[in-house]
């Protein structure tokens, strides 16, 4: 099949999902006509081989494979660049891609900072709405940013590229009317913010789970806002990802057998997940759906671990390793949202100061939500 087949394939199904931003129309025509994405994919593309390693993919060598990975479905992302094992960028997937752009209400002329330039792609999406000269973006790896001046320039996209540390932002260019970040942080960077003109607004992946809209408060000295969307995002560089499940639970005997008094299948409730990263965000999740029925899979990326099956009617058996009890604390925090009222994530929100952040739910003035 053709690129430009597979192209339009890609975005048929954003069709047939229905996740074009409909308040954003230049999105779907910048994706489709102006920015092509395999403008930007490298010639070595990375791969999962289902099994324990991340394998090449060569556009020369296989490139109907190599077309596959950039056109995958609208919530695939590609994988551009591997370090020690693990991806370190990518071209993220189209669908998050559309949704934050939507999300940012980027207008002409307005100047827009970028941190995490990557392939560039999104850099050229935003310069596409932009207009020439009004793009910065940062990029702290020298190689990935000289590849995408290339091809930013191929294009005419007039983008400008800084090598330097996205989290510090980039001064020497501010004010910026809008900000957004490309890898998601823990904490929101008040650089960014204080960089940001009063009433602007940024765009953030936050806690590798979904990304945040903020706007500027007229006094500068505060941002706040909602949750727009869930996506997973790499870290910023040089961020310990901590350990996986299959590294702490190993061969070892599970320290402990555990009653489950409550349905785990609850687990598959994006808006139930979502509050658990707020409330626990040091536990990491993951399902799977078998043909028996669900595995669960949780641990803290440093010493605890616990899985659970769950069958088709509801029967539970599950195992611990580790000096926390991770059922429990999972627990705790779907009774604490349960008491909340089950706000879905949309309800969430976040106000970042100079002194740190805290997320709320529903009210900004009801104080932090914890478990």
């Amino acid at each position: 099949m053709h690129l430009d087949d597979r192209r339009h394939a890609l975005m048929d199904a954003m069709d047939t999902q229905g996740v074009w931003p409909a308040d954003s129309k230049w999105v779907r025509r910048a994706i489709l006509d102006t920015v092509p994405r395999h403008d930007f994919a490298p010639d070595r593309l990375w791969t999962w081989n289902g099994d324990d390693a991340y394998v090449p993919v060569d556009r020369q060598g296989d490139p109907d494979g190599w077309a596959d990975l950039v056109y995958a479905g609208p919530d695939d992302s590609t994988i551009t660049q591997i370090l020690d094992g693990l991806p370190s960028s990518s071209l993220s997937c189209v669908a998050v891609v559309a949704d934050m752009l939507d999300s940012l209400m980027l207008e002409p002329g307005q100047k827009v900072l970028e941190v995490g330039t990557g392939a560039g792609w999104n850099a050229g999406l935003l310069a596409a709405r932009a207009g020439p000269g009004n793009v910065v973006s940062l990029e702290v790896d020298d190689s990935l940013a000289a590849a995408a001046r290339r091809s930013l320039a191929t294009l005419g996209l007039d983008v400008t590229v800084h090598t330097g540390d996205g989290n510090a932002g980039w001064s020497a260019g501010a004010p910026y009317e809008r900000v957004i970040a490309t890898y998601s942080v823990e904490d929101i960077q008040w650089a960014w913010i204080e960089q940001t003109r009063p009433g602007g607004r940024l765009v953030i992946p936050w806690g590798r789970l979904g990304h945040i809209a903020l706007t500027v408060a007229d006094d500068g000295k505060s941002a706040s806002g909602w949750v727009q969307g869930l996506g997973m995002f790499m870290p910023s560089r040089g961020t310990a990802q901590g350990r996986e499940h299959h590294e702490i639970r190993g061969d070892s005997v599970p320290d402990r057998t555990v009653r489950v008094d409550h349905d785990l299948r609850a687990l598959t409730d994006a808006h139930l997940v979502f509050a658990l990263r707020v409330s626990h965000p040091d536990i990491r999740i993951a399902t799977r759906t078998t043909g028996t029925g669900l595995t669960v899979q949780l641990h803290d990326g440093v010493d605890s671990w616990a899985t659970a099956t769950v069958d088709d009617a509801g029967n539970t058996t599950a195992y611990e390793g580790g000096p926390r009890r991770l059922l429990a604390d999972i627990a705790a925090g779907r009774r604490r949202w349960e008491e909340r009222g089950t706000p879905p994530l949309w309800d969430f929100g976040m106000t970042v100061t100079p002194e740190g952040q805290h997320v709320w739910a529903g009210d900004a003035q009801a104080g932090a939500y914890t478990a």
